[in-house]
């Protein structure tokens, strides 16, 4: 049995169910560098517990102001170390525009918004969420360092998008006890 030529200079034996065993092995490394890619992003994502914010309620956009906790929003301690942190973000601004969190402690974020959709990030942390009006965004974090974090908004807004900031401030536990709420 003699080996036929193709009109590349390749015999038929050398190629396998018709493919080029130089793009076989691109193939290959395509394959390889998927598997490496999707293993990099589920490492990564549990090992540095990376969230996925979700909608952990729904509220009425056009009443939300009115109810609480959304009426009065800010900090309230639920147990020693641990809090929770209720955000209205509205055009161009969040309500509060700082919050004070005592050092170790680990904060849940709600944030809603009344008007338009809003990004959510606390910078050099892991928080980044988006927030649409009538669903209630909710992610944790522990605050491990004393210093300032600035919140920014990460969707355009409109006009005074760029003006749309706040910060958390992560100090001692001892100078924190004169700002927070207290929940029964």
């Amino acid at each position: 049995m003699s080996d036929s030529v193709t009109g590349d200079g390749l015999t038929e034996d050398k190629l396998t169910m018709g493919i080029d065993p130089y793009e076989r092995n691109w193939i290959r490394l395509s394959i390889v560098l998927l598997v490496v890619f999707f293993a990099t992003v589920s490492i990564s994502g549990f090992a540095l517990g990376f969230q996925v914010n979700g909608s952990d309620a729904e509220v009425d956009p056009r009443t939300v102001l009115d109810t609480e906790p959304w009426s009065s929003p800010g900090l309230r301690k639920i147990s020693d170390g641990e809090y929770e942190a209720y955000v209205v973000a509205k055009t161009w601004t969040f309500e509060p525009r700082e919050l004070e969190v005592p050092v170790g402690s680990k904060v849940t974020i709600y944030v809603t918004s009344p008007d338009l959709q809003h990004g959510f990030k606390i910078t050099d942390t892991n928080v980044n969420m988006q927030i649409v009006p009538g669903q209630v965004s909710k992610l944790s974090y522990t605050f491990d360092t004393v210093g300032e974090f600035p919140i920014i908004c990460t969707e355009y807004c409109g006009q005074g998008h760029a003006a749309m900031a706040g910060t958390v401030n992560v100090v001692e536990e001892d100078s924190s006890n004169s700002t927070e709420e207290s929940s029964s």
